[in-house]
């Protein structure tokens, strides 16, 4: 008998999710890099976490489960979306400072590096496969990056560093989820993180105002922050991650295309390797866990 999970309509549905994800993704990308003329990453991130209460807030209302926002994990929230703050701030600065494809390839190891830090963290066996995952991970990072003396910058370690912070928010949000719902989590996100971006972005005493250019750019880094995640999940209730994963990857080449007609980025044939690398070691740890998991 066929699992339903992974019938045609189902992965047609994934797909249609995914094509969202991929739409929202790109669009926060390019919209981060039209608003960097005016805006530091500090007072993007306290627009975006603004327009992004706002919504979850009125969605919470709107559904009735505002009364499922709890203080009962405070110091966890609070340490969750540090990290993820952080990790958003490297990725603005990196989409304004590297060509936009390298940057979506470099955050395709943020599941890797969960493999390395979840034994410390999540308290999971380091197994050999995951090893094997991550090593090979790393070997695209240095198709990637291609360290030298010429050609690794600020750009590249920002978005190498934001893939870390985001391995360690999506590993804390797991630890959140074994107690708080979605729409919790989600509240805690917008609310501390419009916290920190005011302090950041005030720090010295100059936060600039949007204008009738750069509002609409913001209200989409704040819409398709939202929708990207929310069409991801939808995706993964909907078919299995071995399924799921392929259509995420078309972020990249799509990235590319954007970054080539939009800002005249050439198209790396090197990145386009040391991402498919990346996606190779992700795939491989993906599969072998979802197999152990069926036996079990």
């Amino acid at each position: 008998m066929q699992d339903p999970s992974t019938a045609p309509s189902a992965t047609l549905r994934a797909a249609l999710w995914m094509t969202g994800a991929i739409v929202s993704f790109s669009s926060m990308a390019v919209a981060g890099r039209e608003v960097s003329f005016a805006l530091d990453t500090f007072e993007i991130m306290m627009y975006r976490s603004l327009i992004g209460i706002v919504i979850v807030v009125l969605v919470l209302v709107a559904t009735g489960k505002l009364h499922q926002v709890t203080r009962r994990r405070l110091n966890l929230q609070f340490l969750r979306n540090l990290v993820h703050f952080t990790g958003q701030n490297l990725w603005f600065f990196a989409v304004t400072a590297i060509p936009l494809a390298q940057v979506f390839a470099l955050e395709f190891t943020s599941p890797l590096w969960v493999i390395v830090l979840s034994p410390l963290i999540l308290g999971e066996r380091l197994t050999p496969v995951r090893v094997l995952a991550a090593l090979l991970g790393f070997a695209g990072i240095l198709i990637v990056a291609r360290p030298s003396a010429d050609t690794v910058s600020i750009g590249i370690l920002a978005a190498a560093s934001a893939a870390v912070f985001f391995a360690l928010t999506n590993m804390f949000t797991k630890r959140l989820t074994r107690t708080e719902t979605v729409g919790c989590i989600l509240f805690w996100l917008t609310a501390m993180q419009l916290g920190f971006g005011l302090i950041a972005a005030g720090i010295d005493g100059d936060i600039a105002l949007p204008d009738g250019q750069t509002a609409p750019w913001l209200v989409v880094i704040g819409l398709g922050g939202l929708l990207a995640h929310f069409c991801i999940t939808n995706a993964l209730a909907i078919a299995p991650a071995t399924v799921v994963m392929p259509f995420d990857f078309v972020r990249l080449p799509t990235i590319a295309v954007v970054g080539m007609l939009l800002y005249g980025e050439p198209l790396d044939l090197w990145v386009f390797v040391g991402a498919a690398v990346i996606f190779a070691a992700n795939y491989l740890n993906i599969t072998v866990e979802n197999r152990k998991n069926r036996v079990a």
